[in-house]
């Protein structure tokens, strides 16, 4: 878990591996030069269970390199993500191990999420079961935050990197990297995370990691060889930042509603 100025939310947080039904875990929380009191809190939680590792980095360094820190300290088979904000359901480890042991091909397991705020539950994350590779043009067909991996698979690829244009994307850019090395995930058909997407979650909209999106999906579109018809297709993010904030609303809330959506946040 890298956590950055997360402080209100971040026991919440941890009380929800914390309750696991699976308990063969460790957690190992980077914090990404917060100004909140962030690590304070993470280190009084740790200090109650020994399972739970703290590191700090110096300065701050973006998600991918605070996760890449992490996974050089994690002593597991299977990697698994949670933000600093968000809560996880008391089975979604033992679902996510039961899923990669009964499917050793597999590299990712993830999962639906639900999306709520300070009024509750408000909408759900629907993914396609097994992603393949076309399900990339409409966007991630994965969602990061309640995956699971193999470290294997993820060490293969160069972990999730430190290129500058990653920054908001950098778990798209590790997807098109895995499929292009030939691995492949799975979305378990349920919501076992909640993921906090209120007002300062919609205030994070910023061209820049439209634009950083963008560049990611033009390189991915490669590694997996589209042809360039599909290929220009990587300005869609741009696109969706265009939009007014009512048209864009109105598009989120129909792609995150109860209904059927067939594929991840716009």
């Amino acid at each position: 878990m890298g956590i950055y100025n997360c402080a209100p939310t971040l026991v919440e947080s941890l009380d929800s591996i914390a309750r696991q039904t699976y308990t063969d875990w460790e957690m190992i929380l980077c914090d990404d030069g917060s100004s909140d009191g962030t690590l304070q809190v993470a280190r009084e939680w740790a200090a109650r269970d020994p399972r739970v590792k703290v590191l700090a980095n110096e300065r701050n360094l973006g998600l991918a390199r605070t996760l890449d820190r992490c996974i050089a300290e994690a002593r597991g088979e299977l990697l698994a993500r949670q933000d600093g904000d968000d809560i996880s359901e008391p089975d979604r480890l033992a679902k996510l191990v039961a899923a990669m042991d009964a499917h050793p091909e597999i590299a990712v397991v993830s999962s639906w999420m639900s999306c709520f705020d300070e009024n509750g539950v408000w909408g759900l994350v629907r993914t396609k079961m097994f992603p393949v590779p076309e399900n990339f043009l409409r966007g991630s067909p994965i969602c990061h935050a309640p995956c699971m991996m193999r470290k294997s698979a993820v060490h293969a690829v160069g972990g999730y990197g430190s290129q500058p244009w990653i920054l908001l994307v950098e778990d798209y850019f590790l997807w098109f990297r895995l499929y292009a090395a030939g691995y492949r995930a799975m979305n378990l058909q349920e919501p076992l995370y909640r993921m906090r997407h209120d007002e300062n979650a919609r205030k994070r909209r910023r061209l820049a990691g439209r634009i950083n999106e963008a560049k990611v999906r033009w390189r991915g579109f490669r590694m997996l060889r589209f042809p360039l018809y599909k290929q220009v297709w990587a300005i869609r993010p741009i696109l969706v930042w265009a939009m007014p904030q009512w048209l864009y609303r109105r598009f989120q809330l129909r792609r995150l509603s109860p209904k059927p959506c067939p594929q991840s946040l716009a």
